[in-house]
């Protein structure tokens, strides 16, 4: 991978993804649950859980990049717009450094809804083992 290759993975909120990473983590904040309740405080819909974008990375670097030995060393993750249910959305990376004296990669990515609005950005660390 060398500096300024871009990535692009597609994911989907879909109401598995939703109602797994809820099960799994036991979240039932209202916020994310109760479509009452959200509306109530100015948005469309139940907000998704903001680390359901953390789980999409961690699917892009252990399944969509072209090694598979690599392990996640550090991640940062700033939301910008909420995530709603059945949201379509597109993952863009982009390798900001490669350090070969620690065999390391370095990505900036953001995530983007249909509408092109950037819902989160962050940075994201790995390792070549």
């Amino acid at each position: 991978m060398t500096e300024g290759t871009v990535l692009r993975q597609h994911y989907h909120v879909s109401p598995a993804v939703f109602e797994g990473f809820r099960d799994v983590f036991r979240d039932l904040n209202p916020m994310h649950t109760d479509e009452a309740f959200a509306r109530s405080h100015g948005f469309r819909g139940r907000v998704m859980y903001g680390n359901i974008l953390n789980g999409f990375l961690s699917h892009f670097v252990g399944e969509c990049l072209p090694q598979k030995n690599v392990v996640i060393q550090t991640q940062s993750i700033q939301y910008a717009r909420p995530v709603f249910l059945d949201d379509k959305l597109e993952l863009v990376a982009e390798v900001s450094g490669f350090f070969e004296s620690v065999n390391a990669v370095e990505f900036k990515y953001y995530f983007q809804n249909e509408q092109g609005e950037k819902v989160a950005r962050g940075k994201l660390q790995i390792g070549i083992l």
